[in-house]
C-alpha cells in the first residue's frame, strides 16, 4: 500500500479524446519529504513521518526547529505519518506525486467540512414528521422511550441535535483519472472531504474489487506544439 499527503484545490472537469467527461477533483501534491522512520524496534509500529509545504524558520518554535534540524530537512507546516508495506525511505527522501499512475484505485481522506450546530433531520437524514392533518411534530428528534431497559436516563448512542461536520472521513475506491508531476498534480475522479485548501491524504484503495480495473481513456491535451507558436509568431 501507499500513501502520500496534498491539498485540494478545487474541482473541475476534463474531457477524454472521444468526447467521454470526467468530474474530477485537482490535488495539489507538493514532495513529501521524510522526516522521520519509526520502526517497530523503536516505536512498536513501522511508518513514515512526512512533512508537507515549506515554512519560514521564523514561523517555528525551538521544538519543531529541532525535529526539522535533527533530520536535515527545511521546515513545513504539516507534519503527517504514513503507512503502508511500500513506504520504504529513509530521512530526507522526497515522496512525489507519480507513486500513482492514471487508473489507479484511491483512498481518500479529510476533514469533511463543519457545518455547525445541526438538528437530528440534517445530521442523520431521520424522515421529517407529517406536514398536514393538525400535526405539531416536524423536526423534532424523535422518542425517547427506552421500554423500561434504562429508565434513569436516555441511552448511550441516541442521534441528536449535535456539531454536524469537521470529522475525519474516507472516501472509498476512486479513481486516478490523471497524473501531472510537472505541475505536482494528481486529479481524482469525483468529491473528496474537505473544503478548498485543506490537506489530504491519498493511499492505495483497502477494499478495492480484486480481479476489476478501470481504464481512463486518453485525455485532450490543449497544450500547443512548439512548431504551431512559432508559425503564429512569423505571421
Amino acid at each position: 500500500m501507499k500513501s502520500i499527503v496534498g491539498r485540494k484545490m478545487g474541482m473541475t472537469q476534463v474531457f477524454a479524446e472521444d468526447g467521454t467527461m470526467y468530474p474530477v477533483t485537482v490535488v495539489e501534491v507538493l514532495p513529501n519529504v521524510v522526516t522521520q522512520v519509526k520502526t517497530d524496534e523503536t516505536d512498536g509500529y513501522e511508518a513514515v513521518q512526512v512533512g508537507y509545504e515549506d515554512k519560514k524558520e521564523n514561523r517555528c518554535n525551538k521544538a519543531e526547529l529541532g525535529i526539522f534540524k535533527k533530520a536535515g530537512v527545511t521546515p513545513k507546516y504539516e507534519l503527517i505519518e504514513l503507512h503502508g508495506d511500500e513506504m520504504k525511505y529513509n530521512v530526507g527522501d522526497e515522496i512525489k506525486c507519480d507513486i500513482f499512475k492514471a487508473g489507479d484505485i484511491i483512498d481518500v481522506t479529510g476533514t469533511s467540512k463543519g457545518k455547525g450546530f445541526a438538528g437530528a433531520i440534517k445530521r442523520y437524514g431521520y424522515v421529517i414528521g407529517p406536514k398536514g392533518h393538525g400535526s405539531g411534530y416536524h423536526r423534532k428528534p424523535g422518542s425517547m422511550a427506552t421500554n423500561g431497559r434504562y429508565n434513569r436516563g436516555i441511552m448511550k448512542g441516541k442521534k441528536m441535535a449535535g456539531h454536524h461536520g469537521n470529522t475525519t472521513a474516507t472516501i472509498l475506491n476512486l479513481l486516478v483519472v490523471a497524473v501531472d508531476p510537472t505541475n505536482n498534480a494528481i486529479l481524482v475522479k469525483g468529491a473528496i472531504p474537505g473544503p478548498k485548501k485543506s490537506i489530504v491524504t491519498l493511499r492505495t484503495a483497502v477494499k478495492a474489487q480484486k480481479g476489476t480495473k478501470q481504464t481512463v481513456k486518453p485525455l485532450v491535451n490543449y497544450t500547443p506544439a512548439v512548431s504551431e507558436v512559432v508559425a503564429d509568431e512569423t505571421k
